[in-house]
């Protein structure tokens, strides 16, 4: 069995279409499906079902793709390493990301890092904090920002401490408050962040003890801020989501002081293939040039 079948199999996968398969491998879907029915045959079961919106894995397609994902990381890192053996700078870097690192940091991240390193290509994963922990552990991702502390047993490097705001309604009786307390909103209708399992909101409102009224969970910022906007209850956000909320909108610190910790999380940072070490080694740069690194004392 090839490498190749490999790559065409987890691509349909993460596809889901022979078609959309095909079109991104630059083949024709004859050949795709020939590849597939091949590796079949070779391993004596079915990998997918065939149905008429497309390609669903099997269960044991599913168990073969989590090896399959491991062979091909590891041939990638040896394509990466063998060409930075003769001194050629290139390769793929897939990262995890979460909607504030996206809007407020890759862009300047990415543009530092293509500017030094052009021919490394970056393939970047949109998600929260369940599939953060997914992607990591099935090799989907080389790494992922996360929200610090998290369940699993990754390697982790803290990098900024993002301050939490409780957000009110235009016309809040708290929004000349200087700061709120948690008992000055127990009884207030909440509107929860439903971000995963490692959700920073839910830990500390459970470890300060309190119990709020949850109207709504919601997943997008913006329709949190939405929703508040329109007086359908408060809500609590990290600050580097809040850069533009509408000005009648009021953003007000805890009392005492809360933050949730962004860092990256990976299986092994000393075992990322180049390229990878590469972004982090570059990522960690940006960050500290633009105020951003909170924390500093990590392994290069």
């Amino acid at each position: 069995m090839l490498t190749s079948k490999y790559y065409i199999f987890s691509t349909i996968a993460e596809l889901g279409s022979l078609s959309k398969a095909a079109d991104k491998l630059s083949m024709a879907q004859s050949g795709v499906s020939y590849a597939i029915s091949t590796l079949e045959s070779e391993l004596g079961f079915a990998l997918f079902k065939r149905e008429r919106s497309g390609m669903r894995l099997t269960p044991n397609g599913e168990r073969i793709l989590v090896h399959v994902k491991q062979i091909l990381h590891h041939e990638e890192q040896l394509y990466q390493e063998s060409l930075a053996i003769k001194g050629i700078e290139t390769g793929l870097v897939r990262i995890g990301t979460l909607s504030s690192v996206s809007m407020q940091w890759l862009p300047g991240i990415l543009a530092s890092f293509h500017k030094d390193y052009p021919q490394i290509e970056v393939k970047t994963y949109l998600g929260c904090y369940d599939e953060m922990n997914d992607w990591i552990s099935n090799k989907t991702i080389d790494f992922g920002f996360v929200s610090l502390p998290i369940s699993k047993a990754f390697e982790v490097r803290p990098l900024y401490k993002d301050r939490l705001q409780v957000i009110l309604p235009p016309q809040h009786s708290l929004r000349q408050q200087k700061s709120i307390t948690f008992s000055q909103i127990r009884n207030e209708q909440f509107i929860m962040p439903q971000w995963g399992a490692d959700d920073n909101i839910r830990r500390m409102l459970l470890e300060n003890g309190v119990q709020l009224q949850v109207q709504y969970e919601l997943m997008e910022e913006r329709t949190i801020l939405a929703m508040v906007q329109l007086g359908l209850g408060i809500s609590i956000l990290p600050e580097l989501i809040l850069e533009h909320v509408p000005p009648d909108v009021h953003l007000i610190p805890l009392e005492p002081e809360e933050h949730r910790i962004i860092g990256l999380a990976a299986l092994s940072f000393k075992q990322l293939p180049p390229a990878a070490k590469k972004f982090v080694q570059c990522a960690h740069a940006w960050l500290a040039a633009k105020d951003f690194l909170t924390f500093t004392d990590t392994d290069e």
